[in-house]
C-alpha cells in the first residue's frame, strides 16, 4: 500500500499522469527516513530539507508536514510495519494548470531489505561489522543539483550498480580533480591521525544529509573537532578511521576501502552509540 495524493492505494493500482513532470522529466524530489517503533526519526529535519528544496527549485507548494505525517502513519498501519524505511516523493506536477499542484506519494518497506551486508553483519561486540567500499571508476561532477535529493539520480544509481557488481556495500564518488565527495547513497567522514574529523563541505555540491548533520552535532557535543574541508583520495588511505552515514545505515564504519583493510573504528562506534541513544530517547533534533 502507498499513499498517493491523499488516498491509500495498492502499488499496482497507483497511477501518475505521464504529463506529470516527475514522471516525464525526472522533476521530483524525495527524502528517505527510518522509522523506529512506528516513529519517524528526525522528522522535522527531513521535512525541512524537502520544503527548502521545493522552494529553491521552484516547485509548487508540497503537502503540509501534518498531512505527510498522517500519510506515513497510514502507510505503516496498512502494511503492519513498525521498523521501516519510508520514502516521501514530491513531483513538480502537471504543467499548465492553475494552480499547479504537486504529485506526491509515501511508501514504506521493511527495514531488513534495505540494510547493507556491512550493517546486517555484526562483530564480537554486537555492532555492525562495517562496510566494504570502493572508489567509483567514473569521475563525478554533481553540479549544484547535487545539493538536492532529486529523482534524477542515474549517475548515483550507476555507481551503486558498480558497487553491487564488485560485491561491496558502497561506491565513493570522486571528482575529476581527485576530490572524494560522498558515497552513492551516503555521506563520508574521515578521522585523521590526530583525532579530528573531516567531511566534504556542502559547497562541493554534496547532499546535506540529515544524519551527516546529526553526527556532526553529536561529535561536537563530545568535544571532537569536526571540520568541513575537501577530502583528497590520498587522505583516505592515511586515515585513522573512515565511516559513512545515512538515515538507513545510521553510522557505519568502513572496514575495507578499495581492497585494503581500514583500521578499527572506535570513533564511529562511539558516535553510533550516541546516535542510537538519541533514537531511543526520541530526540527531535529541532
Amino acid at each position: 500500500m502507498i499513499w498517493l495524493n491523499g488516498t491509500l492505494v495498492r502499488g499496482e493500482d497507483a497511477m501518475l499522469s505521464v504529463w506529470d513532470r516527475g514522471a516525464r522529466d525526472g522533476g521530483a524530489i524525495f527524502t528517505t527516513l527510518r522509522c523506529y517503533g512506528g516513529e519517524p526519526f528526525a522528522w522535522q529535519r527531513h521535512l525541512e530539507r524537502l520544503v527548502l528544496s521545493a522552494a529553491e527549485l521552484g516547485f509548487p507548494v508540497p503537502p503540509g508536514p501534518a498531512v505527510l505525517r498522517d500519510a506515513v502513519t497510514a502507510v505503516l498501519a496498512a502494511e503492519g510495519l513498525r521498523d521501516a524505511v519510508v520514502r516521501i516523493t514530491v513531483t513538480r506536477g502537471v504543467a499548465g494548470g492553475r494552480p499547479v499542484r504537486t504529485g506526491s506519494w509515501v511508501e514504506a518497506e521493511a527495514m531488513g531489505g534495505r540494510l547493507w551486508a556491512g550493517t546486517r553483519q555484526t562483530d564480537a561486540s554486537g555492532g555492525p561489522l562495517g562496510a566494504r567500499v570502493m572508489f567509483s571508476r567514473v569521475p563525478f561532477a554533481p553540479g549544484w543539483l547535487g545539493r538536492h535529493k532529486t529523482t534524477s539520480r542515474l549517475a548515483y544509481d550507476l555507481a551503486r550498480e558498480e558497487a553491487r557488481a564488485a560485491g561491496v556495500d558502497e561506491a565513493l564518488l570522486v571528482s575529476p580533480t581527485g576530490e572524494v565527495l560522498e558515497g552513492a547513497a551516503s555521506n563520508l567522514f574521515v578521522v585523521l591521525p590526530n583525532g579530528e574529523l573531516i567531511t566534504p563541505p556542502l559547497d562541493s555540491d554534496v547532499l546535506p544529509g540529515v544524519t551527516r548533520r546529526i553526527v556532526m552535532e553529536l561529535a561536537a557535543a563530545r568535544g571532537m573537532v569536526v571540520r568541513e574541508q575537501p577530502v583528497a583520495r590520498e587522505a583516505l588511505r592515511a586515515a585513522a578511521e573512515v565511516f559513512v552515514t545515512n538515515s538507513v545505515q545510521e553510522v557505519l564504519p568502513v572496514r575495507e576501502l578499495a581492497g585494503a583493510v581500514v583500521p578499527v573504528s572506535t570513533v564511529a562506534r562511539t558516535l553510533l552509540a550516541d546516535y542510537r541513544a538519541a533514537v531511543t530517547a526520541g530526540r527531535a533534533f529541532a
